[in-house]
């Protein structure tokens, strides 16, 4: 295992044990550590372009009925 890794493994058992101990603020803290350090590995580079794009399909989606347009697809 590398040592990205073994940090974020130690990261989500650190979030683990803060949310047994109910400390849910530590837990959000090691949750984000572990986030960061997944991002930043080669596995986890294209997660920032994932969430980019569903976002995009969410906005493009929901804009139509925010706005009360007309869909073009009754059914």
């Amino acid at each position: 295992m590398s040592s990205a890794g073994v940090l974020i493994f130690l990261a989500v058992v650190g979030a683990v044990i803060c949310a047994k101990a109910r400390v849910p603020a530590g837990a959000v803290v090691f949750s984000l550590i572990a986030v960061v350090l997944f991002v930043a590995t080669p596995v986890g580079r294209d997660v920032p372009a994932a969430i980019g794009s569903f976002f995009t399909t969410l906005e493009d989606a929901a804009t139509p009925v925010l706005n009360g347009e007309d869909s073009d697809a009754e059914g």
